[in-house]
């Protein structure tokens, strides 16, 4: 209860977060049936980066504002929500994962978004107010998997991004995906992950593969080597992931790798369980 992400919004993680994010949505809206996206970890939406959190880290300069320096071809659909969202130009605003999929919704498409905390579901409620689409729920993330899935619309994208401040987060984090997919085996899955230490993403791994859950990507992005003390960088786990994504992550992951750490960065993306 105590994670705030306004102190890290538009860092290395939520960069690659979010344009895989875009791009998934960008892949859903290519059929003419509604899709449904569950958010179970949403934050508040809209985050200022002239706020004091931000300028007290200045996480977004040594991710987004490098982006949008040398913008890679590929991130179109990210980086133009992110431009929308700074109307007069400059960077003093970041569209979190609900604002990517609000902007992104047709008519007929849902958005679901689940925050714990007391305050910023209030700020995100404020956020979402006359949104068409758009609905805000104070719970628990992992319950809201229980809650909301199956969605009737049958297809969609459900968006995992827990603080991992728990000791225990990466084993409720698996307990919860595997739960939900036995609910939803058609579902779309992104889970984001921070990089460490390498042992507890091994283990995730192992356990979604026990759990049943097999032939996912998984793409990682480091801005440093992992020495298991400070964030190296971050992963996304994709369970039936939209048509064509792979080869999407195998062009556009190297252009995130050279935009953010060019010198010390690396990048990753395997299949697990084929």
């Amino acid at each position: 209860m105590n994670y705030r992400h306004a102190y890290h919004a538009g860092n290395h993680g939520d960069v690659l977060k979010h344009a895989v994010l875009a791009e998934s949505i960008r892949r859903l809206r290519e059929k003419p049936t509604p899709f449904f996206l569950l958010d179970t970890h949403a934050g508040i939406g809209l985050y200022d980066l002239t706020a004091t959190e931000a300028e007290k880290t200045g996480e977004f300069r040594s991710g987004i504002e490098k982006i949008l320096a040398a913008p890679p071809v590929g991130l179109e659909p990210y980086l133009d929500v992110v431009r929308a969202a700074n109307p007069a130009g400059g960077l003093d605003f970041y569209p979190g994962s609900p604002a990517i999929a609000a902007a992104m919704l047709r008519p007929g498409d849902r958005l679901v978004l689940a925050e714990l905390h007391p305050e910023d579901a209030d700020t995100l409620r404020r956020w979402a107010r006359g949104r068409a689409g758009v609905s805000v729920h104070l719970r628990d993330g992992y319950e809201s998997i229980r809650a909301f899935l199956p969605p009737p619309e049958r297809r969609g994208l459900v968006i995992v991004d827990p603080p991992f401040e728990a000791t225990d987060e990466f084993q409720r984090l698996a307990a919860a995906i595997i739960a939900g997919h036995r609910r939803w085996p058609g579902g779309r899955w992104l889970i984001w992950h921070p990089i460490k230490d390498r042992t507890p993403v091994w283990k995730l791994h192992e356990a979604l593969l026990a759990g049943g859950i097999a032939g996912f990507l998984s793409a990682e992005l480091l801005v440093r080597p992992a020495d298991g003390v400070a964030l190296a960088g971050s992963g996304v786990i994709l369970i039936n992931p939209p048509f064509g994504l792979d080869q999407w992550l195998q062009e556009n992951l190297p252009a995130l790798k050279n935009a953010l750490a060019p010198q010390h960065g690396s990048y990753a993306l395997q299949r697990v369980g084929e």
